[in-house]
């Protein structure tokens, strides 16, 4: 496995830990309020959290598919995803 996609792969699992962190928050959210927009906001964390065990998976199991020239831009995507949810987290915890 390539240096990049196992640095993806690490990135991808912090991005995982902080959707379970913003999923408890949400859902902590909702018990207390009821408000529905919480439960956009649980599903739009759970299809993230999809996305990110799905690609995390893939870079385990199909390594050997990925052109060598990708991984510098899939370690981008990660990166970008991961500054972004560290923002909502932030903001959601103010």
């Amino acid at each position: 496995m390539e240096t990049l996609m196992t640095v993806s792969a690490i990135v991808g699992f912090a991005n995982l830990g902080i959707l379970l962190a913003l999923l408890s928050v949400y859902a902590k959210i909702y018990k207390n309020t009821k408000a529905q927009f919480t439960i956009g906001l649980m599903f739009f964390v759970g299809l993230l959290f999809l996305q990110n065990i799905i690609t995390v998976y893939a870079y385990f199991a199909m390594s050997p598919l990925y052109a060598i020239g990708l991984l510098p831009y899939f370690l981008g995507i990660h990166i970008a995803e991961l500054a972004g949810l560290s923002v909502l987290l932030r903001i959601t915890l103010m």
